[in-house]
C-alpha cells in the first residue's frame, strides 16, 4: 500500500470536479455542488452530485458515490491500487510504497505510456486511409464494414516498413525507451512492434488506448499468428482488459446485460446490429478478471436482475468453451446464459450472411448456462440403457445444487428429467442426495487474508434514508461525518450497539477505528477493503444538508437522541421477561428485574429531562 501522506495528497490535489468533468458536463446546483446526468445509469433529471468543498460525489438515482479514488475505479474499471495511481500520475505525485515489493513502475511512466498510445492510435487511424493499406480496407469490406464503422471504432493499420511509428513518435517527443515500454517499438533494433497488419485499439471503460490487437494480412508477415496483440505492460494485462469496453460500458450499467463474443470483428458485428452491450477478452481465455469486471459493470446483486450472456459456435470447440466459463460461474451474482448459432456462423459471418436482425435474435434466443452445460455433460452417455440414464442423471446433478437462485431449481430438475427420459420425482431424489453427499464433504481450505474477492458485493442490507425511524441514526451519523470536532473522544459515550440497522453500525464501527483529526477527515476513512455500502453511505452522509450549524448542543441532541431510544429497547426487554417470570415461583429473579427496569425508567427520565 501506499505511504499516508501520499494518498492524502492525491486525494487533495485531485481535483473531483475537474476528475468528474472530463467524464460528464457539470452546472452549478446550488449550496456549492454541482450536478449532471449520472455516468452510471441512464437517467433524463440531473441526480448525479459533485460537492467540491468535501471532495464527494453521490447520486441520488441510483446509490453510486465516492470520493475522487472511487470515481476512477468506478469509471474506468481499474482496482483501488490503479485509481491511486492513474491519479498521482495525473498530478505528477511519486508515490512511496510502504510494502517491500517497491512501486510497480517508475513515476509517471503510466502517463507516460497511455499518451505513446494515443498518439500511435491515431497514426494508425491515418495510415488506413493511405495508399498502402488497401488489404487492411479490403478486408473490413470483406466483413462488412464500411468507413464509418472503421472510423467508429478506431481501427488502424501498420506500415510495412517497420520503421514509420517510431519515427512519428519521435517527432512528437515520445522517448524511445517509453515506446518500448509501451510495446510499440522492440528493444532490439528499434523496429515498430507491429507492422504490416490491421490494427484495433484496446481501450479501457475511460477511453484512454491501452493497447491494440493486430491482424495478419500478407503471407510475407513474418509472425505466423493471425492475431498477435500488444505485450504486457504497465497499463496492458490482457487478463484485465476487454475490447469494446469503451463503447459498452455505459449500455450495460443501464441494461443490466453483457454479451460475451469471441473477437474483435464479433464485437463490432454485434454493435453495429444493436447489440451494444458485446465485449470480447483479448488474445487469452474469458477469465476470472473478466468475470470480475462484468459482475461490477452489470452491477446487479441480485441473481433475478441481470445477466452476462456468452456466445459460443455449436461445435466441440464452443461446448469446451462453455464448460470453462461454467467453471466461473460462481463469480458472477447475475444470472449467465448462453447463445449459441446452429449453423455454426460467428456473430460477425452471421451478420454477413443473415443481417442484423438475426444477430439480435442469436442473443434473444439465449438459454441458461446450466441448461447449455447440462445438455452437453449428458450428451457422453447411452440413454437408451437404464443404467446409462442413471449414470448421466449422477454426472449432471452435482450441477443443479449450484444453481443460486433457489426458485428456478424446480424447473431445471424438470429439463433435466425430459433431456434424461426419467421421472421428475426419481430426478429430484438423485439430486437431493448429491447435495447431502456434498454438505458432508470437508470444506475447502480458506481463501487467503489477502487474496482479492472476485466480486464486489456487499452483504449488508442498503437503508432506507427516508425511514423516520432510523433517522436520529442517520443524523447523527452524518453530524459525525461533517463536525466530529463537536463530538468527546469517546463519541459523546455512542457505541455501535446504539444502532439498530448493520450498515449504520458498520459506518460507525468505521468511525470509531479511523482518526477523527486526520486533515483529510473522513477520506481517510476509505480505502481498497471498505464495504461498498458503508463507502456509499459515507459519500452519501458527506453531502447530505445539516438542519443548522453544528455546535456541541446540537451534537449532544443527537447522541441523547440514541441513547433515549437505547433505554427504551431496554426497558422494552426487561418489560417482556418480566410478564414471562412468575413472581412467586421466580421471586428472585423478578425482583430483580423488576429493580433493574426501576432504574431504567430513571434513567430515561433524567435524559428526557436533559434533551428538554
Amino acid at each position: 500500500m501506499f505511504v499516508a501522506e501520499d494518498l492524502q495528497t492525491v486525494r487533495e490535489r485531485s481535483r473531483i470536479e475537474d476528475v468528474v468533468g472530463a467524464v460528464i458536463t457539470l452546472r452549478p446546483g446550488g449550496g456549492g455542488s454541482l450536478v449532471g446526468l449520472c455516468p452510471f445509469h441512464d437517467e433524463k433529471t440531473p441526480s448525479f452530485r459533485v460537492t467540491p468543498a468535501r471532495g464527494f460525489y453521490y447520486c441520488f438515482g441510483c446509490g453510486e458515490g465516492g470520493d475522487v479514488i472511487r470515481f476512477v475505479e468506478r469509471n474506468q474499471n481499474v482496482s483501488f491500487v490503479e485509481a491511486v495511481e492513474y491519479l498521482a500520475g495525473r498530478i505528477g505525485v511519486q508515490l512511496r510504497y510502504t510494502d517491500d515489493s517497491g512501486p510497480r513502475a517508475e513515476p509517471g511512466l503510466r502517463m507516460k505510456v497511455l499518451e505513446a498510445n494515443r498518439l500511435a492510435a491515431e497514426f494508425f487511424e491515418q495510415q488506413l486511409r493511405g495508399p498502402q493499406a488497401v488489404a487492411g480496407r479490403q478486408f473490413l469490406d470483406s466483413r462488412g464494414f464500411d468507413q464509418a464503422s472503421a472510423e467508429h471504432f478506431g481501427i488502424g493499420y501498420a506500415p510495412k516498413d517497420g520503421r514509420a511509428l517510431g519515427e512519428f513518435l519521435r517527432k512528437n517527443k515520445v522517448e524511445d525507451d517509453t515506446m518500448v515500454k509501451a510495446g510499440l517499438v522492440r528493444e532490439n533494433g528499434g523496429w515498430d512492434f507491429f507492422q504490416g497488419r490491421l490494427l484495433w485499439p484496446i481501450r479501457d471503460a475511460g477511453r484512454s488506448t491501452l493497447g491494440f490487437g493486430a491482424r495478419r494480412l500478407f503471407d510475407d508477415d513474418r509472425l505466423p499468428a493471425k492475431y498477435v496483440n500488444t505485450p504486457e505492460t504497465v497499463v496492458y494485462k490482457k487478463s484485465t482488459v476487454l475490447y469494446g469496453l469503451d463503447l459498452a460500458r455505459a449500455n450495460i450499467a443501464k441494461k443490466n446485460q453483457a454479451v460475451v463474443v469471441e473477437g474483435y470483428t464479433d464485437v463490432m458485428a454485434a454493435h453495429l446490429a444493436g447489440v451494444d452491450t458485446a465485449v470480447a477478452s483479448c488474445g487469452t481465455a474469458f477469465g476470472e478478471e473478466h468475470a470480475r469486471m462484468l459482475q461490477r459493470l452489470v452491477g446487479s446483486t441480485d441473481v433475478r436482475n441481470g445477466e452476462v450472456v456468452f456466445t459460443f459456435d455449436g461445435d466441440a470447440a464452443g461446448q469446451a468453451a462453455a464448460l470453462k466459463v461454467f467453471k466461473l460461474e460462481s463469480s458472477f451474482t447475475t444470472q449467465t446464459y448462453v447463445a449459441v448459432e446452429p449453423s455454426g456462423l460467428d456473430p460477425c459471418d452471421l451478420r454477413i450472411q443473415q443481417g442484423d436482425a438475426a444477430l439480435r435474435e442469436l442473443v434473444g434466443r439465449r438459454q441458461p448456462l446450466y441448461r447449455f452445460v447440462m445438455a452437453n455433460v449428458i450428451a457422453g452417455f447411452d440413454l437408451d440403457r437404464p443404467d446409462g440414464r442413471l449414470q448421466a442423471l449422477r454426472a449432471a446433478a452435482p450441477l443443479l445444487s449450484s444453481i443460486r437462485d433457489a426458485s428456478l431449481v424446480d424447473g431445471y430438475l424438470r429439463d433435466l428429467a425430459q433431456m434424461l427420459g426419467m421421472d421428475v420425482n426419481e430426478v429430484r431424489r438423485e439430486a437431493g442426495a448429491q447435495r447431502r453427499r456434498a454438505t458432508r464433504r470437508p470444506e475447502p481450505a480458506a481463501t487467503a487474508p489477502d487474496a482479492p474477492a472476485l466480486i464486489e458485493v456487499s452483504r449488508l442490507p442498503v437503508p432506507n434514508p427516508r425511514d423516520p425511524r432510523l433517522e436520529p441514526e442517520r443524523g447523527t451519523l452524518r453530524l459525525m461525518l461533517r463536525a466530529p470536532e463537536m463530538f468527546a473522544a469517546d463519541w459523546n459515550g455512542i457505541t455501535a450497539a446504539h444502532f439498530t440497522h448493520p450498515a449504520y453500525r458498520a459506518v460507525f464501527e468505521l468511525l470509531g477505528a479511523g482518526d477523527r483529526t486526520a486533515p483529510d477527515w473522513p477520506h481517510s476513512l476509505l480505502g481498497p477493503d471498505v464495504d461498498q455500502v458503508v463507502e456509499r453511505l459515507i459519500a452519501e452522509l458527506s453531502v447530505e444538508d445539516i438542519l443548522r450549524e453544528p455546535t456541541l448542543a446540537y451534537a449532544a441532541e443527537h447522541t441523547n437522541q440514541l441513547r433515549l431510544l437505547a433505554l427504551s429497547r431496554q426497558i422494552d426487554q426487561v418489560k417482556s421477561k418480566l410478564q414471562r417470570t412468575n413472581p412467586v415461583d421466580e421471586k428472585a429473579a423478578y425482583g430483580k428485574m423488576f429493580q433493574e427496569l426501576v432504574a431504567l425508567e430513571a434513567a430515561r427520565k433524567d435524559l428526557r429531562a436533559a434533551i428538554v
